[in-house]
């Protein structure tokens, strides 16, 4: 089960650079690289996904908890546009959906008892490379 969430275009910035890289004379020329910028703490999502945004320890969540993507695949900047939003959707995707509770379980009669035969081969393997008293 995962927590639905829309993100406003509103609460994004959107800020056109220079790519980094080879490239000639388009990558000199033409600011189509993107940087998306997101503040989490201001947004309009669900309390429980900033949260677990916020704890999420990625490397493009800053201290002050603004997401920051560098997008610079493409030539075109509505495209670099489009890829930033993606990767910024799959990344509170990534917290939406809520993790499964484990039950703990315990370990079947035969499973016991092959983990004990081979303890016990095991044991015998090894007493027989000890030492030999006479």
């Amino acid at each position: 089960m995962s927590i639905r969430f829309t993100i406003p275009l509103e609460e994004i910035e959107f800020s056109a650079i220079r790519a980094q890289g080879a490239g000639g004379q388009n990558v000199n020329k033409v600011s189509c690289a993107v940087h998306l910028r997101f503040d989490i703490a201001a947004s309009s999502l669900p309390e429980t996904l900033r949260e677990r945004l916020l704890a999420l320890g990625d490397q493009r969540i800053s201290k002050d908890g603004v997401v920051i993507i560098k997008a610079q695949e493409f030539r075109s900047l509505e495209k670099n546009r489009g890829e930033a939003l993606r990767r910024l959707h799959e990344l509170v995707a990534s917290v939406a959906v809520v993790p499964k509770k484990r039950r703990p379980t315990q370990p079947t009669r035969g499973s016991v008892k092959r983990r004990l035969d081979g303890k016990t081969r095991r044991a015998t393997v090894k007493t027989g490379r000890q030492k030999v008293d006479a």
